[in-house]
């Protein structure tokens, strides 16, 4: 059995390449640029009005000519004389020959003349060519996670494709022959199904939208035939429950025989200690404890951050942060323990219900609290380590 810390130094040694694929803008959301971007244009790429309003050719009085208008779009050129203003709106072109624009709620129209209260001073209002961006700067650089403004930013540059880092496909293998689905009668000895659609859930919520749920009973062949379909289909394959040491938990067996290399097997953590954690060429395998807590502890801590990793961010296992803890908490216990933990307002607060099995606390908190194995008193206001959900 190893450690916490030694089983992150073993994923490190043995996280596989990553992978590029060019997708168009609306594909590569949340994915991870693989390379710098250069803007291949001015942004703006002319004179831009920033009001609604009026362009004026600058002279020394306060009454203009008004001579047409610009409309956002007009690629028509106009050519102003000094005393002379063309009703603009945001967005337009100004032409060369106006020095400012002047809002319109600053100002009086009647008919053709435009009064103004005050001079103007030049490049009010006024955008300037590449004032957010000129051709050639750097536009995003690689490793930029893409959100939506990232996405537009680079739409406004006119680009439709982009070259990212390829997230890995994630198959979920639900195992046991205790398990029911949700909806039907629940026999005796029987609980129902609830691991598969956590962890899909929890793929999806961190943007991992290419999962596939298998569903296998505890028989060895039926076992190996789905984990070989899932290693097949897929770059990470979670598997859920039967990793134990039980006479039918036939996942370890079945893993061995398709020549999956085991990476670790078992860690001095509470809950998850029957954690496993393989690999098979450049494929990740992770088989995860069957009781809910236990596998979903096991996600945020080892496989959510192998997935990061995987997709070309740089992210890394050891992300705890310190809080204070908002009172005092006995520590007995031979193994490490990630604890279920309101964090708030800077301090963290564990909550009851921590056995492997119960969901309800895992329910309304936001992080794990990382306490190392012995036996001693942590006070209110001590830091601890929290992994933030």
């Amino acid at each position: 059995m190893i450690s916490v810390q030694e089983a992150f130094s073993i994923l490190e040694q043995n996280l596989p390449a990553l992978h590029k694929v060019e997708y168009s803008l609306s594909q590569a959301r949340k994915h991870i640029l693989a390379e710098s971007l250069l803007s291949p244009i001015n942004m703006p790429p002319f004179r831009q009005s920033a009001m609604d309003g009026y362009a004026l050719c600058l002279h020394d009085a306060l009454v203009y000519e008004i001579v047409g208008e610009i409309k956002a779009g007009d690629s028509h050129l106009v050519n102003l004389i000094p005393g002379q203003a063309i009703k603009i709106f945001t967005g337009a072109a100004i032409p060369d020959s106006a020095q400012a624009v002047i809002q319109i709620e600053l100002v009086a129209a009647n008919g053709t003349q435009l009064l103004l209260d005050e001079l103007v001073k030049p490049e009010t209002n006024v955008r300037p060519i590449g004032e957010q961006i000129s051709a050639g700067d750097l536009a995003l650089e690689k490793g930029t996670l893409l959100n939506s403004a990232s996405i537009g930013f680079l739409a406004g540059l006119g680009f439709t494709k982009v070259s990212v880092f390829k997230k890995p496909k994630v198959a979920i293998v639900v195992t046991g022959n205790e398990l029911a689905k949700p909806g039907t009668p629940l026999e005796h000895g029987k609980v129902y199904e609830s691991n598969g659609i956590m962890l899909e859930s929890a793929l999806i919520d961190a943007f991992y939208d290419s999962v596939t749920l298998y569903e296998v009973n505890d028989d060895f062949e039926n076992t190996k035939n789905k984990l070989q379909e899932a290693l097949t289909n897929n770059d990470m394959v979670l598997v859920s429950g039967g990793i134990s040491v039980g006479d039918y938990d036939f996942v370890a067996r079945a893993l061995k025989e398709l020549q999956v290399q085991t990476l670790f097997h078992k860690v001095n953590q509470k809950p998850g200690k029957p954690l496993f954690a393989g690999k098979l060429r450049d494929k990740m395998v992770f088989a995860l404890p069957g009781n809910p807590a236990a596998c979903l502890t096991c996600f945020y801590v080892y496989v959510l951050p192998t997935l990061a990793i995987m997709s070309g961010a740089e992210a890394n296992y050891k992300q705890a942060v310190l809080f204070s803890l908002a009172h005092d908490y006995e520590v007995k216990n031979t193994r490490c323990q990630f604890l279920k933990a309101s964090v708030s307002n800077g301090e963290a607060q564990i909550l009851s219900h921590q056995n492997s099995s119960m969901l309800n606390s895992f329910s309304v908190s936001n992080g794990l609290i990382y306490v190392p194995h012995g036996h001693y008193e942590l006070k209110k206001g001590d830091k601890v380590e929290v992994y933030l959900l």
